[in-house]
C-alpha cells in the first residue's frame, strides 16, 4: 500500500496576535503530525507579535516569519487575504499535498491536522474541510459558534493543494471565506466541516468580532454578505438566527444593518454573475429544503466538473 502523502504547509497571516498566538504555536508544535513549514505573515504589528514569532522560529526549524511594514492600521478582509498570499507566494506550496490558512487566535487539538487528512484520504471529492469553533462562555462553558457544515471555517482553512488550484485562490474582499466554498462547489469539490471532538478547537476570540468590537464585525459580516451576492430573504434569516446567539438580538441586526447600509450606499457586488446566480439558487433551496440538501443538490449539479489531482495550475486570485 502507497503511504499517502500528508505533507502540508500553514500561512499564518496575522496582526497584533501578542495576546492569544503563544496558545496557537503551542497547539501546533504539539501536532501528531507536524506541518514541513509554518510561515508566520506579521503583518506590521505594534504589541510584540513579531518579538514572539521570531523566538518560536529560533527555536522551531519549520517555523518561518515574514515581516511586513506597518500601514497603519487593520485592514479587515482584503488585507488578511493580501498578507496571506505573501506567506504563499514564499511558501512553495506546490510542493506540499495541503495548505492552509491559519489564524493566530485558536487553541488546536493534538490530532487536529492528522484528522482532517485522514478524512480527505477517505473522501478525495472534499477540496477543503475544517473543524469546529468554539468559545469559551464567561461561565467557562465551550459554547459552539454555530459555523454551517457546509464551510470550511475561516480560522483554519485546510486545503488539499489541487483544489486550492483550481478555485484560483482567495478573494481579496469580506467573505472571501465564503466565497472560497461555493466555488469550490461549482469546481465540482466538496466543502465542509466536522463537529467531533478530534476537531473541535477554541477560538480565543469570537467569530464576528473586530478590533473595534462585536458589533461593529457583525455589521462588516452584513456588508461581505452583500458585496458576495446574497438574497436578502437568504440573510435575513440568517441574521434572525444570529439573535439567537450571543449578543443576543443586537448581534443579528448588526449583521442586517451591514447589508442594509451597503445596499442603500450602492457598494459594488463581486464581478462573478455564474458564481452569484448559483449562490442564490443554492440560497433560494435551502430556504425551502434546509442547507444540508440544498448543498447536496449543489454537489451533484456540479459534479462533472470534478478534475481530482488534474486541476490547472493556479490563476490569479481575484483583487
Amino acid at each position: 500500500m502507497t503511504t499517502p502523502d500528508r505533507s502540508y504547509v500553514l500561512i499564518g497571516p496575522c496582526r497584533n496576535e501578542a495576546k492569544f498566538m503563544k496558545r496557537t504555536l503551542d497547539s501546533v508544535i504539539a501536532q501528531s503530525v507536524k506541518p514541513a513549514k509554518f510561515i508566520i505573515v506579521d503583518d506590521g504589528s505594534d504589541d510584540g507579535t513579531s518579538e514572539v514569532a521570531d523566538q518560536y522560529a529560533e527555536q522551531h526549524d519549520f517555523i518561518e516569519v515574514i515581516h511586513r511594514e506597518d500601514r497603519g492600521f487593520r485592514k479587515v478582509g482584503g488585507g488578511v487575504v493580501e498578507t496571506f498570499n505573501v506567506g504563499l507566494e514564499a511558501s512553495n506550496w506546490e510542493d506540499y499535498a495541503y495548505v492552509c490558512k491559519i489564524d493566530l487566535d485558536l487553541d488546536l487539538p493534538e490530532r487536529y491536522f492528522e484528522r482532517l487528512m485522514e478524512i480527505m484520504e477517505e473522501r478525495p471529492r472534499i477540496g477543503t474541510c475544517s473543524g469546529k469553533a468554539y468559545f469559551r462562555a464567561p461561565n467557562g462553558n465551550m459554547v459552539s459558534e454555530a459555523c454551517g457544515d457546509e464551510m470550511s471555517v475561516g480560522m483554519t482553512k485546510f486545503y488539499r493543494r489541487e483544489c486550492f488550484q483550481d478555485i484560483g485562490g482567495f478573494v481579496a474582499q469580506v467573505m472571501w471565506d465564503a466565497i472560497d466554498c461555493h466555488t469550490a462547489r461549482m469546481k465540482g469539490w466538496q466543502a465542509i466541516s466536522f463537529d467531533e471532538p478530534e476537531l473541535r478547537f477554541e477560538h480565543l476570540r469570537p467569530m464576528g468580532s473586530s478590533q473595534k468590537g462585536i458589533f461593529t464585525g457583525r455589521a462588516r459580516h452584513g456588508f461581505g454578505q452583500w458585496f458576495m451576492g446574497s438574497s436578502f430573504p437568504y440573510f435575513a434569516a440568517t441574521a434572525a438566527f444570529r439573535m439567537t446567539r450571543r449578543p443576543y438580538i443586537t448581534g443579528g441586526l448588526s449583521m442586517l444593518y451591514g447589508y442594509i447600509k451597503a445596499a442603500i450606499d450602492g457598494e459594488p457586488r463581486y464581478d462573478n454573475p455564474d458564481f452569484r446566480a448559483m449562490l442564490r439558487k443554492y440560497q433560494s433551496r435551502a430556504l425551502i429544503v434546509g442547507k444540508a440538501k440544498a448543498t447536496t443538490e449543489i454537489e451533484e449539479q456540479y459534479a462533472d466538473n470534478w478534475r481530482g489531482a488534474g486541476a490547472l495550475p493556479m490563476a490569479n486570485a481575484a483583487e
